[in-house]
Order: C-alpha cells, then sequence, then structure tokens
C-alpha cells in the first residue's frame, strides 16, 4: 500500500458513486463489516493526513471511517484503504468493490 494521495483516492471513490458495491470495514477490536452491500450516491475524503473517508448510500446512509493513511487499488479493480499507525500496526480498514469479497 501507498501513503494516500488525496486527489488520487478521490477519483478511485468517485467510481464508485452510483454502482452497487461490497463494503469490507474494520476497526482494531471495534468492528468487523464483510460485505455489506450498498448502492453509493455520494463519496468523499478529506483531511490533510490522516484522512476521513465517507460513503451516502441508499439515499438514506452513511459510513465514515478516519484515520486513513494509506492506499491501492488491487488487480480486482477494488479499492482499499486503511489506516497504520506509527507502529505499523493497521488499525482501520475501509475496503470497497464491485464484487463480493472472499469470505
Amino acid at each position: 500500500m501507498n501513503k494516500i494521495d488525496r486527489s488520487q483516492v478521490e477519483a478511485e471513490l468517485k467510481k464508485f458513486v452510483g454502482a452497487d458495491v461490497y463494503i469490507h470495514s474494520e476497526a482494531t477490536s471495534f468492528v468487523f463489516v464483510r460485505n455489506f452491500k450498498v448502492n453509493v450516491t455520494h463519496a468523499f475524503i478529506a483531511g490533510d493526513g490522516p484522512y476521513r473517508a465517507a460513503f451516502r448510500f441508499d439515499g438514506h446512509g452513511w459510513l465514515r471511517m478516519e484515520a486513513l493513511t494509506h492506499a491501492e487499488v488491487d488487480g480486482n479493480g477494488r479499492l482499499l484503504l486503511a489506516g497504520f499507525d506509527d507502529r505499523g500496526r493497521m488499525n482501520v480498514a475501509l475496503h470497497v468493490g464491485k464484487e463480493p469479497f472472499p469470505e
């Protein structure tokens, strides 16, 4: 994964607007969601690093993840966002793709 380039990630997020997508999201010891299917109506990234990313979905819901530091688009076109602490440990993850993630 590479450090987030905000404009590049914003462009990748916009590719999912108007599409049904599957989301994988987790935060260390707090949240784990896999293959949560939604229709994305808006997508944002904000901050100066670490970053916040948010999806508005199905016209009435929001998912927002904070403390994101790294990003990657994998070979299947999935956007993988993660936040690492100063010791290199992953604290948060937000992955989005148009196909379900492997279980």
